[in-house]
């Protein structure tokens, strides 16, 4: 199938075309490095598959523009599928796709070195002794070991990060609508979200973005949360109420935050902004205060995640093409 590969960085057009050739396909890919938006997917013309990304808009504007065009199949790069108007997609005949699972050490292992990050001021002292500072006022962190660590979401991600958790020492807690066998199984234990706020160390975020869980980290739990807790957050940006984060660092309720992930990383992320003004004053806040780390959505980015990505992207298109089931691939 002729497929718009949108949001195509040198990486996903070398390694999709890779994987395009390694299963013997001949899909047409056609890689744009626009991001998909209303203004942008007439670029999609001609072609029956679009290949989208995390920050890619699947919306019913776009998704209708798509179907006007002969699109008829959608699949994302991602896990996670927020971004993509699943209602809108089955109303319009759009068979959408997604990356069921990659290799979920890559973001449980990329968490971990956010809260150390944090924590022992890795970043702040490397910039430190750039400038011939050696001075260790001010980087002093706490040993993890014996600590609380309350993980919200334990799927195949939240599991493996409290498994090195435990690893480390801490005493685990856990929060998840679907119980998860292998984490009660290396000793995590469940509890309500309100305990997990009031008795855990730091806490790190591995659930999906729903309505139900939009802003979960919000005013009201971070008064309730352990004062001096590490917050950490690798999942979606809008699980955490931003402006309430902030206000709890300045508060000293948080001791730090480490994130990946921004409500408003759309505009932002996967692309060098250090020659333009930022206009986002929340980012700019944030990036400003000395106990916050924030990446650019780089947790899943390992050469196994993404090689997985890339295979079950092009299954995705061979499957749809050949009439076949996605399983759980399928989302729309």
């Amino acid at each position: 199938m002729k497929t718009a590969v949108y949001s195509a960085r040198r990486y996903d057009q070398t390694l999709l075309a890779r994987a395009n050739d390694a299963a013997g396909s001949a899909h047409e890919l056609v890689f744009l490095q626009d991001r998909l938006d209303p203004g942008t997917a007439q670029l999609a013309s001609g072609c029956q598959a679009v290949a989208a990304f995390v920050n890619d808009d699947l919306g019913a504007a776009v998704l209708e523009r798509l179907s006007a065009l002969g699109v008829r199949f959608v699949t994302t790069r991602s896990t996670g599928f927020n971004h993509i108007d699943t209602q809108a997609a089955r109303r319009l005949g759009i068979t959408v796709a997604r990356v069921a699972d990659y290799s979920p050490w890559s973001v449980a292992e990329f968490a971990v070195g956010l809260l150390l990050a944090v924590n022992r001021k890795i970043a702040r002292a490397s910039m430190r002794t750039r400038e011939g500072n050696f001075e260790l006022e001010g980087l002093m962190g706490f040993d993890l070991h014996g600590k609380t660590v309350g993980v919200i979401g334990t799927g195949k991600i939240g599991a493996l990060f409290a498994r090195i958790m435990a690893g480390f020492g801490c005493t685990v807690l856990g929060s998840d609508v679907h119980p998860n066998p292998e984490f009660e199984a290396l000793g995590g234990r469940y509890v309500s979200r309100d305990e997990l706020f009031a008795a855990s160390d730091v806490i790190s975020l591995h659930c999906p973005l729903t309505e139900a869980t939009r802003y979960l980290v919000n005013a009201q739990t971070l008064a309730g949360t352990k004062p001096g807790c590490i917050l950490v957050n690798t999942s979606r940006g809008g699980l955490v109420d931003t402006e309430a984060a902030i206000a709890a660092l300045k508060s000293g309720q948080l001791r730090g935050l480490a994130i990946d992930v921004y409500e408003q990383e759309a505009s932002l992320f996967f692309q060098d902004l250090s020659s333009t003004i930022i206009t986002d004053d929340v980012i700019q806040r944030l990036v400003s205060f000395p106990n916050v780390i924030v990446t650019g959505h780089q947790a899943f980015f390992t050469e196994e995640a993404i090689g997985q990505i890339m295979q079950t992207t092009i299954a995705n298109l061979n499957d749809f093409a050949a009439g076949r089931p996605l399983g759980e691939r399928l989302v729309a």
